[in-house]
């Protein structure tokens, strides 16, 4: 969900949630006041539930990793950093930060059952057409006793409202056409379907800090801190252990 202007703009052909346009915004991926500023953020509010590794020769998988924007914030845990993505451009970017870069659809990890202590799905399935499938997925790639950390956009009206009406028209708002709506995730069904490969999930909502928030609006510097929200209907966060 990121909040900054490009210096791209996204071009009008493309179709909503087209992944196409992360090569049109590649330049603004390890930018810090660009389109994907929110997104560092999230990332960072995502590594922070993941516990140092265990054991050595420990992976984490990254799904939909974007550029990596995790790699900083694993640093020391002890994690070979895995990252899955479809877009050529921002895994070279991801590899440049010591992410081991996979191409492949989420919905068809190309790597091993039971490989992983740690699963990410960050920002990610609301991209997708086939929750179930990717869901499935990375329950599969988990070990028993490993750890998915999911952070997604609920299928509620208050997160049309706020993720996509008002914020596509907001100066410094996420490009449009970045989201669909119509594949937001339904919070009953995700945990229902993680339910059925082994992993009961915890949910919790999640926000900017306002005078964080406000603070980087006006000056386009420093970090915002992800803080919990009173309602999972937004933005959300959800944790859970493989049987």
């Amino acid at each position: 969900m990121p909040l900054a202007q490009s210096t791209r703009a996204t071009p009008a052909r493309r179709a909503r949630n087209d992944p196409a346009q992360y090569d049109d915004l590649a330049a603004d991926w390890w930018r810090p006041d660009g389109v994907f500023a929110m997104l560092h953020w999230i990332a960072e509010a995502r590594a922070a539930l993941v516990p140092p590794a265990t054991r050595d020769g420990a992976v984490l998988v990254d799904l939909g990793c974007g550029a990596g924007l995790m790699a900083p914030h694993l640093s020391g845990k002890g994690y070979r950093h895995v990252g899955v993505d479809v877009t050529s451009s921002a895994l070279g970017q991801a590899a440049q930060h010591g992410v081991l870069a996979v191409r492949g659809d989420v919905a068809a990890v190309p790597l091993a059952d039971g490989c992983a202590d740690v699963v990410a799905a960050g920002e990610i399935l609301e991209h997708v057409p086939d929750l179930a499938a990717t869901v499935g997925e990375a329950c599969r790639l988990l070990r028993p006793g490993g750890l998915l950390v999911i952070d997604t956009l609920a299928a509620t009206a208050l997160a049309r409202l706020i993720a996509v009406t008002l914020a596509e028209r907001l100066p410094g708002g996420p490009p449009p056409g970045i989201h669909d709506p119509a594949l937001f995730v339904d919070r009953a069904a995700l945990v229902r379907e993680c339910a059925r490969h082994g992993v009961d999930l915890r949910l919790r909502g999640i926000r900017p800090s306002v005078r964080d928030l406000l603070r980087w609006l006006r000056t386009r510097r420093g970090v915002v801190r992800m803080v919990q929200a009173p309602t999972t209907a937004v933005l959300f966060q959800a944790v859970g252990r493989r049987r």
